[in-house]
C-alpha cells in the first residue's frame, strides 16, 4: 500500500511510531495528485511547496517530541468555500475571482493548530448552491458526477489526493458526494462545528464536516473541529436501530434499497434493536428545505446579483433570481414547519437511538442526465433526488453520517446514512464503525486510478 491510501488513523499510527514520516506522506500524496489530478480535476489550486514546507516543520517538530496529536503531519484539503489567511476563497465562482481571504476561519485554524498540512482548496458547486460539481469528475468513473457541492473534497479523498478534507452541508452536500464516491462523509450537528470565515449559502442550514476514508477518522477531525476528546469507540448491542417505514425507501433504486437494509439486518446481528418508524411531516421536507435555503441564498448574494448576475453560472443565478420572489409569509411558514419538524423528530429519537437508511436514492448519475425516470412515473431532476434523502437531517440540524455498503451492478458505490438526535455524535460513530467492520471489503475501497 502506497501512503497516499493510509487512512488518517493509519497515517497517524505510523508517523507516531517512525515508520512514516509527514514528508514522506506528504510527497506522495502531492506525486498521486500530479498523476490523477488533471483527470479529475477535484482542485480549485494545489499549494505543493507550502505542503512540503509545512511537512517538514511538522516533521521537525515531531522529531524534537511536540506531537500535537493523530492529525499533525497529515496533508487535507479544504473546500474552497473555507477562508485561510492570505489565500483566494474563490467558492467556484467568477464573483469571487479576485478575493483573498484577511484571515483564517475557525475550523482552518484549528486544523493548523492540530499540526495538519493544507494541500490546497478544492472545488465546489458554485457557491454550494447545487448536488453535482459539474467541474469535478466522479472519482470512480469519469463519465458520473462527483455529486455536490462538497464534490472535490470527496474526490480528492476517494482518490488519494488527500488524507482527508473539509466540506460543508446545507442540503447533503457532505454526504452526497461522500455516498457517489465511496467515502465516509459527517454532517455535525448545527452549531456545534463553528461556520465563521466560511462562505454561506443558507445561514439557517449551514454546517460544516469531514469527509474521511474511515468512520474512525471523520471522528479524529471531528474532535480537532470542537477541540474535544475523540469519543472512546462502543459497541451497538442493545442500540436501537429506526428502519423508516415511509419517505427514505420511496423512489431508491432496488440496488440501493438493497444494500442499505442488507446492511441494517447486519446490525441486528450485532446486538442492535431495529425498530420500524415513521418518518415524521415527510410530505412537507422538500417544502420545508426549499423554503428556507432559497430565500436566504439570495439574501447574501442581494448586492451582487444586482451589480454583475452575468458572472454567476446559469443554474445558480436562476435559483438566486427566484429566492427574490419567496414570499415573506412563505420563508415563515418554512420556519414554522423547520420548529414542528424537529418537535416531531425529537418524538421519533425518544423510541430510537438512531435512523438508518440510504445516503441517496442512487448511484452516481451521467454527467449529462438532467433528471431520473421513476417507475411510478414521476420524472426528478438529478439534484432534487439528491437532496430528498438528506434534507430532513439539515432541517432538523441533527447528526447526519454516511457510510459505502456496496457497489451497483457496474461497481458505483452505494452509500448508508445514519442519522441521529442532536449531539448524538457518539452513538452515530459507534454504529458506523459496526456497519464499516461488517463491511471490511466495502468500507474504504482503495482509490482507483483515474
Amino acid at each position: 500500500m502506497e501512503p497516499y491510501e493510509l487512512s488518517l488513523a493509519e497515517a497517524a499510527g505510523a508517523i507516531a511510531a517512525g515508520g512514516l514520516s509527514p514528508t514522506e506522506l506528504t510527497g506522495s500524496v502531492l506525486a498521486r495528485i500530479d498523476a490523477v489530478e488533471p483527470s479529475l480535476n477535484a482542485y480549485v489550486e494545489v499549494l505543493a511547496d507550502a505542503a512540503r514546507r509545512d511537512a517538514a516543520a511538522a516533521e521537525r517538530e515531531i522529531a524534537a517530541g511536540r506531537r500535537r496529536g493523530p492529525l499533525h503531519g497529515v496533508p487535507m484539503a479544504l473546500k474552497d468555500l473555507i477562508d485561510v489567511a492570505g489565500l483566494p476563497t474563490t467558492a467556484s465562482s467568477r464573483v469571487r475571482e479576485h478575493h483573498v481571504a484577511e484571515r483564517d476561519s475557525t475550523v482552518a485554524a484549528r486544523l493548523a493548530e492540530a499540526g495538519a498540512v493544507l494541500l490546497g482548496k478544492t472545488h465546489t458547486h458554485e457557491f454550494a448552491y447545487g448536488l453535482t460539481t459539474p467541474q469535478t469528475r466522479n472519482a470512480r468513473a469519469a463519465d458520473r458526477v462527483a455529486g455536490g457541492s462538497s464534490g472535490g473534497s470527496a474526490v480528492a479523498v476517494a482518490a488519494g489526493t488527500a488524507t482527508f478534507a473539509l466540506g460543508t452541508d446545507t442540503g447533503g452536500s457532505i454526504r452526497v458526494p461522500a455516498a457517489l464516491n465511496g467515502v465516509v462523509g459527517l454532517k455535525p450537528t448545527y452549531g456545534l462545528v463553528p461556520v465563521d470565515g466560511v462562505v454561506p449559502l443558507s445561514w439557517s442550514l449551514d454546517h460544516v464536516g469531514p469527509l474521511t476514508r474511515t468512520v474512525g477518522d471523520a471522528g479524529l477531525v471531528l474532535a480537532a473541529l470542537t477541540g474535544r476528546e475523540a469519543p472512546a469507540p462502543g459497541g451497538v448491542a442493545g442500540v436501537r436501530v429506526g428502519v423508516p417505514r415511509n419517505h427514505y425507501f420511496e423512489r431508491v433504486t432496488p440496488e440501493v434499497a438493497k444494500a442499505v437494509r442488507a446492511a441494517t439486518a447486519r446490525l441486528a446481528d450485532l446486538g442492535a434493536r431495529l425498530v420500524d418508524v415513521e418518518i415524521p411531516m415527510a410530505d412537507h421536507i422538500q417544502g420545508t428545505q426549499w423554503g428556507l435555503m432559497v430565500p436566504e441564498a439570495s439574501s447574501v448574494h442581494e448586492e451582487t446579483l444586482r451589480t454583475s448576475p452575468e458572472l454567476y453560472t446559469p443554474d445558480v443565478r436562476l435559483l438566486l433570481e427566484a429566492g427574490e420572489h419567496v414570499l415573506a409569509g412563505d420563508y415563515l411558514r418554512a420556519q414554522r414547519a423547520r420548529a414542528l419538524m424537529r418537535q416531531e423528530w425529537a418524538r421519533l429519537f425518544a423510541e430510537v437511538d438512531v435512523v438508518a437508511a440510504p445516503a441517496v436514492p442512487m448511484v452516481a448519475a451521467r454527467a449529462d442526465q438532467p433528471a431520473v425516470a421513476w417507475p411510478d412515473g414521476t420524472i426528478e431532476p438529478v439534484s432534487d433526488a439528491y437532496v430528498r434523502l438528506s434534507a430532513p437531517a439539515n432541517i432538523t440540524g441533527a447528526p447526519a453520517l454516511s457510510l459505502p455498503v456496496g457497489v451497483d451492478g457496474a461497481g458505483l458505490p452505494i452509500g448508508m446514512q445514519l442519522i441521529g438526535r442532536p449531539f448524538g455524535e457518539a452513538t452515530v460513530l459507534d454504529v458506523g464503525r459496526a456497519v464499516e467492520e461488517a463491511y471490511a471489503s466495502l468500507a474504504r475501497p482503495a482509490p482507483l486510478a483515474a
